[in-house]
């Protein structure tokens, strides 16, 4: 055997090799082999930005949740406008006819209140007479005086915030321990009611009391930096813990 027959006996073991040796490695391999080099930084990108997408998704869906929120309070604060504004259109007319019969009296004293029994006349008119009959003026009945009225008992109004979604009596408290996860220190000292709705669409948390109306305003403000929707409105409800 020649020296050039131990190469090529060589080469074609070494061949033979290789070929085995390339089926035993995985195909995935031999693909990010033959990939460039940038190709791993690219799928690392898309994976951040999918990232960044679910991120934004589920803000956009709480936003979405509490413009849904403020749109409802904002329909049952039209409605009670309206109710309000249809109950001065009946009332009022009412009060300026009261008003204006009280500032409309008879002048007694005036010449045409001394009219006899016989206070009839005639006169010639064209194609006949005519005959006028005049009665005297009724006498003003005596007016009967009034009790004086009851004094109303002095009420001390309260205030608190309405949070949160309209919900059912069941729902109520699982959303009440959603709130305090969420608002923590700013419920220190208040105690949840539960009110129900004026359209019986469901019932609201109301959390207080606070004194006075601008303290329940600064309050809402402060829920609604953490996305919380909230109405200031009185305090007036049944605890939560004695709702069905």
């Amino acid at each position: 055997m020649t020296l050039w027959g131990l190469v090529a006996l060589a080469c074609t073991g070494l061949a033979v090799f290789g070929s085995n040796a390339a089926l035993m490695v995985p195909q995935g391999m031999l693909s990010n082999l033959h990939q460039p080099r940038n190709a791993g930084a690219s799928i690392e990108t898309l994976r951040r930005e999918v990232r960044n997408l679910r991120a934004e998704t589920i803000r956009l869906g709480r936003e979405s949740e509490l413009l849904r929120s403020r749109f409802a309070l904002q329909e049952r604060s039209g409605g009670e406008i309206t109710r309000r504004v249809g109950a001065l259109e009946s009332s009022v007319p009412l009060l300026i006819e009261e008003r204006s019969t009280d500032t409309a009296r008879v002048d007694r004293d005036n010449t045409t209140a001394s009219i006899g029994e016989n206070g009839a006349f005639s006169f010639e008119a064209e194609g006949g007479s005519v005959s006028v009959r005049q009665s005297p003026m009724p006498q003003v009945l005596p007016e009967q005086p009034l009790p004086q009225p009851l004094a109303l008992p002095s009420t001390s109004t309260e205030y608190g915030v309405a949070v949160g979604a309209p919900v059912s009596a069941e729902q109520a408290p699982g959303l009440w321990t959603d709130l305090s996860l969420k608002l923590g220190p700013l419920l220190l000292g208040m105690a949840p009611l539960l009110a129900e709705e004026t359209d019986g669409a469901g019932r609201r948390i109301i959390v207080g009391p606070v004194a006075a109306l601008a303290e329940a305003r600064t309050l809402c403000e402060r829920f609604e930096r953490v996305s919380i929707a909230c109405q200031p409105m009185p305090y007036d409800g049944a605890p939560l813990a004695q709702n069905p």
